[in-house]
């Protein structure tokens, strides 16, 4: 814990503020469930082509990049013909090696200069910074296109040690330009706090790939959700 984070966070920060009006919505931020077989590339398009994805995160615990690699490009080509930003989750150099549009860092992944120098100045780099603002002010000192929050709800598809307070959302938009993302246990009936509260993405997995009537179902639901709050936002 360092001092910017031993401080306490007040909830209403952001409220004294205006918003930026040219900021852009609250987006759909992608990621691929733990384990991916044959089939996914069929069930990328229909989410795909379900409603707005601004990104697509390839985040497969537990294999080799070589593994990794070898699964990549069929989903990196829908990617890429739909206009989404294909991200890799982890390793710069499997991403320099895909030529991917850009790589997610945890804590112990690298740094955001080592993926600047590899991949380039116009990849994106985002960073997890968990629930701490000491970590979102040095991955954006240190050149960060996002940084990621969370976990904000309780999640079943990475082991939670950090829980985030959606006021962290509000206060790091109300000091920066960077994009935050909100992860961890979203829902299409629990993400308007969050988008509310100053999320510029929501990354999903489970609420997508797990849903009931299926991954295109998914995507729409949360397609419905997001157009709502930015028609509200304009109102």
């Amino acid at each position: 814990m360092t001092e910017e984070d031993d401080l306490p966070l007040d909830p209403n920060f952001a409220d004294r503020f205006e918003a930026e009006e040219h900021r852009p919505p609250c987006q759909l931020y992608l990621i691929s469930p733990p384990a991916i077989d044959a089939t996914f590339a069929d069930r990328l398009t229909a989410a795909l082509d379900a409603g707005p994805v601004a990104a697509f995160q390839l985040r497969l615990k537990g294999l080799s990049d070589h593994e990794i690699a070898e699964l990549a490009p069929p989903l990196q080509r829908i990617c890429a013909d739909r206009d989404v930003a294909f991200i890799v989750n982890d390793s710069i150099g499997l991403a320099k090696r895909l030529g991917a549009d850009g790589v997610h860092l945890g804590q112990e992944d690298g740094s955001v200069a080592d993926a600047r120098a590899a991949l380039g100045k116009d990849a994106q780099i985002g960073v997890t910074c968990h629930d701490s603002r000491h970590l979102a002010m040095e991955a954006a000192e240190d050149g960060a296109d996002y940084v990621a929050f969370g976990a904000f709800y309780p999640t079943t598809t990475k082991e939670t040690k950090h829980v985030a307070d959606p006021a962290l959302l509000g206060w790091w938009r109300t000091i920066t330009g960077i994009p935050c993302v909100a992860i961890g246990g979203i829902t299409a009936e629990n993400a308007k706090p969050l988008i509310d509260a100053g999320a510029d993405f929501l990354a999903v997995s489970g609420a997508v790939w797990n849903d009931s009537e299926g991954e295109a179902a998914g995507v729409r639901k949360f397609a419905a959700l997001l157009q709502q709050s930015a028609q509200a936002a304009i109102s």
